[in-house]
């Protein structure tokens, strides 16, 4: 005589384990292990386009922390999140950061108006300051020289994407390490 088990009675044991092995790996990958805190660099929440100072200090990125899209500075050497008040303004989005060598000024791009503009945001001063309230077209990708003096930036305003270079001046207090040396700058057409 042929003994038959029934096809169900054997999926379900198979499918229990099978259910109990992917809970038990889902949990171990788990983002636990992440730190999480006020100090922490890493969170939860969507972390981008992050961009380095030049003497490899702070870094800026963009994060989705606290519901909002914000510019966020962290310093490496000390870790822990720099206090930057004015930069972040309330339903705006901040993309595209770029640091100077010291991370004391940040280039990035923000809306005025619902257009997108290259701003700066000077931390010595703690204030942001429009640098392309006039340009018609669209902007995009700032990055700031080592120094402070120069932003460069993707404009759409001849219905291509064109270069610009944009010279801050000579009067402005330059972001160098102490003792350095300061070059003249070259002349920009």
């Amino acid at each position: 005589m042929k003994k038959f088990t029934s096809i169900f009675r054997l999926q379900k044991p198979i499918s229990w384990s099978l259910i109990f092995s992917l809970v038990t790996l889902v949990g171990s990958c788990g983002s636990n292990d992440i730190p999480i805190g006020p100090s922490s660099l890493n969170s939860r929440y969507t972390e981008e386009q992050p961009a380095l100072s030049g003497n490899g200090r702070f870094l800026a990125f963009i994060s989705n922390r606290n519901g909002n899209q914000q510019l966020l500075i962290y310093d490496l050497q000390e870790r822990r999140f720099i206090r930057t008040p004015g930069l972040n303004r309330a339903e705006t989005i901040a993309e595209s950061p770029s640091l100077s060598y010291t991370g004391r000024y940040i280039a990035y791009i923000t809306s005025d108006q619902g257009k997108p503009v290259v701003a700066l945001f000077d931390r010595a001063t703690q204030q942001p300051q429009i640098l392309t309230p006039i340009y018609r077209g669209w902007v995009r990708n700032p990055h700031i020289s080592p120094d402070g003096r120069y932003v460069v930036f993707e404009t759409a305003s001849r219905g291509q994407w064109d270069i610009e270079v944009l010279d801050r001046g000579p009067n402005i207090e330059l972001d160098i390490p102490n003792g350095a040396a300061v070059n003249t700058p070259p002349t920009v057409p």
